[in-house]
């Protein structure tokens, strides 16, 4: 298989303007690639799906991130067969970070999410080839929040106020990458979390610290399957597919990484351990 690459435009009724999204699914055309600002992708833009049914995978970015920045990640995975949406946080976004870091972010992050798999099941070009039920979701940082929010983990903000969030019972498992977890640290606030887990961290992470994360992660249940993998020497941003070299600078951190860590040899690996993943727990 190879992988097309569709724009997804979602009117956002609750919020303002609209949730934007990028799919790659699987297609028997060979690639032609898209370029998209500074990114390419190895992909054929508007590419016919190729026949069958396929696993969804949503894939939520960081807090003030993009959606554009996973695509050694959802390139494997569609030429895989899954069908990938990289979701494009409104308000908390590298184009508008108005809301970033706040509890509406908190709120909104998995409504989001929620909407555009609405929207994908209802796309002529998607809706009979996406499998609605056992999704799975990755998430980096924010995006890890994300990700249990919508598999049942009630966030509390800073100031000990539940938040109003809704889990989304299409998605049974989830891949977290130095998930940001200072919103589940209230008792209990895991404990309907039961779906299958693959939590990933740096090793020199300060952003969100393995210990931090750990402690956060004792709140679920014990049935709770959690596979926990430290990546040594990886720092926050290692989850990112490598820049273009124009844009690798040590004025742009998200660019950089610890001494002694190649990210574009991590890159050679990460997208495949997900993959194993996900084969293994997909409904």
């Amino acid at each position: 298989m190879n992988s097309g690459l569709a724009h997804l435009e979602v009117p956002d009724a609750a919020g303002a303007g609209l949730i934007r999204a990028l799919v790659q699914y699987p297609t028997e055309v060979s690639a032609r690639g898209v370029q998209i600002g500074s990114y390419q992708f190895d992909a054929t833009l508007d590419a016919p799906v190729a026949k069958g049914r396929f696993p969804v995978c949503l894939i939520s970015h960081g807090g003030g991130g993009s959606h554009l920045l996973y695509r050694s990640i959802t390139t494997h995975l569609s030429e895989q067969g899954f069908i990938t949406v990289s979701v494009e946080h409104p308000g908390d976004n590298r184009r508008d970070r108005s809301l970033t870091y706040t509890d509406q972010a908190a709120i909104e992050r998995p409504r989001h999410v929620s909407r555009v798999i609405d929207a994908l099941l209802n796309d002529p070009r998607f809706e009979g080839a996406a499998i609605p039920q056992g999704m799975s979701i990755v998430g980096h940082s924010m995006g890890g929040y994300t990700a249990l929010a919508l598999l049942g983990g009630q966030p509390w903000s800073r100031n000990g106020q539940s938040l109003s969030v809704s889990a989304d019972p299409r998605i049974a498992c989830g891949v977290l990458l130095a998930p940001a977890t200072d919103w589940y640290r209230a008792p209990y606030a895991l404990e309907q979390v039961r779906a299958p887990l693959l939590v990933m961290v740096g090793g020199q992470d300060t952003l969100t610290p393995p210990e931090a994360i750990r402690a956060a992660l004792a709140g679920l249940p014990a049935s709770t399957s959690l596979t926990w993998h430290l990546v040594e020497r990886a720092g926050h941003f290692a989850f990112l597919t490598p820049f273009p070299a124009a844009m690798v600078s040590p004025d742009f951190p998200p660019s950089q990484d610890p001494d002694g860590f190649d990210r574009v040899r991590f890159h050679q690996e990460l997208p495949q351990l997900i993959l194993d993943f996900l084969f293994r727990h997909r409904a």
